[in-house]
């Protein structure tokens, strides 16, 4: 039997700002899931937060972009942004684009990402949820992870992993999708997926046919569905370990840099990626730094077994102060490049106003 695990998410209002989930939003999924879940219609669930984002887990065997699961999810999310909007908290139901559910909810705000496989005789796997940040935030650690071997040891150790992986990259501007494999085409891989805003990691496979898909990613991106600024589109990230596949030690040394990703205040700054437990899910300084979480768990016949909260570890004390170092020393650019995204980027900017209030006061350079 093929179990389909979906990981779908949503800012649908928090408190005091783009901080924190409520509660009472999170009781509102908690009793939708169960009685789904007594209906027959998911095996089981887990609801989570990452800063101000809900976050959905679910097992079921309906297969990927399932139009029940998706329409639960978008009740759900519909619920609980009724109840932030009954809590007057902020930005209730901001990621909700669209009035009516129309078959998928990719498109209509939501992130979405989902596997289906078969469960293996033991089938450990972990989901992470970024805050304040794009999908393509993703990138760099699902590479390191299933590409890298100065981070994954497998992929010289392991005889099932040695072969390399098929990654499947989408151009999210045009909205395209292309395959690859390493090593072979390791360097036009590192060409795309550089360029964190268009080229974004969306599948990993295994080569060996009998394990199959090994990660997915959140691809959709918030302003390109609105046409205007929203919020940061905060991805999530579902990977299977272990068997074949990167271990789970391999796959969280890949959030050991505290790498800088785009997002943070105004979605328009770069700051570092920081790897906390689910009590420090919430984005306070700047409105970041931008945060992971990573959830650890197991299935057993669809059933989830956790989870594990993968960064509430002494382990990663270390890459946090790294992540606060980073903070402090970007912070000081203040407006300035890097630190403040490029034009061609920014979520928010006054630049076109500035440019035509000054257009009559340029003169020929001399």
């Amino acid at each position: 039997m093929k179990i389909t695990v979906s990981v779908i998410k949503a800012d649908i209002g928090s408190i005091a700002g783009h901080v924190r989930v409520h509660q009472d939003t999170i009781e509102v999924a908690k009793k939708k899931l169960e009685t789904a879940k007594e209906e027959g219609l998911v095996i089981d669930y887990y609801v989570f937060n990452a800063g101000d984002d809900l976050e959905l887990l679910i097992t079921h065997t309906k297969g990927v972009d399932n139009p029940e699961i998706h329409e639960l999810s978008w009740e759900i999310f519909k619920e609980s942004a009724k109840k932030a909007k009954e809590l007057k908290l902020y930005a209730a139901g901001q990621d909700l684009l669209k009035e009516s559910f129309s078959g998928n909810i990719k498109g209509m705000g939501p992130g979405v990402a989902e596997i289906e496989f078969e469960e293996r005789p033991a089938e450990p796997f972990a989901v992470f949820a970024a805050d304040k940040t794009e999908p393509g935030a993703f990138n760099l650690p699902v590479f390191r992870i299933f590409a890298d071997p100065f981070n994954t040891a497998g992929l010289i150790i392991d005889p099932k992993m040695h072969a390399g992986f098929k990654f499947i990259i989408m151009d999210v501007i045009e909205g395209k999708e292309i395959e690859l494999q390493t090593p072979e085409d390791l360097y036009d891989i590192l060409a795309l997926i550089g360029h964190t805003g268009r080229y974004i990691i969306k599948f990993v496979y295994s080569k060996d046919p009998t394990i199959g898909v090994a990660a997915a990613v959140s691809t959709q991106r918030l302003s390109l569905i609105a046409g205007r600024y929203i919020g940061k589109d905060d991805p999530v990230c579902i990977i299977r370990a272990q068997h074949g596949l990167p271990a789970m030690g391999e796959i969280l040394e890949a959030f050991s840099q505290a790498h800088l990703v785009k997002g943070w205040m105004r979605g328009s700054h770069h700051g570092p990626l920081m790897p906390v437990p689910l009590k420090y899910s919430q984005c306070t300084r700047f409105d970041g730094p931008p945060r992971v979480v990573g959830l650890g768990f197991n299935l057993c016949e669809g059933k989830l077994i956790g989870p594990i909260d993968l960064f509430d570890d002494p382990a990663f004390d270390l890459v946090r102060q790294k992540a606060m170092l980073i903070t402090d020393y970007i912070r000081s650019m203040g407006p300035f490049e890097p630190h403040m995204l490029g034009p061609e980027e920014l979520e928010y900017t006054t630049l076109p106003e500035v440019l035509k209030r000054l257009k009559n006061r340029w003169r020929e350079s001399t």
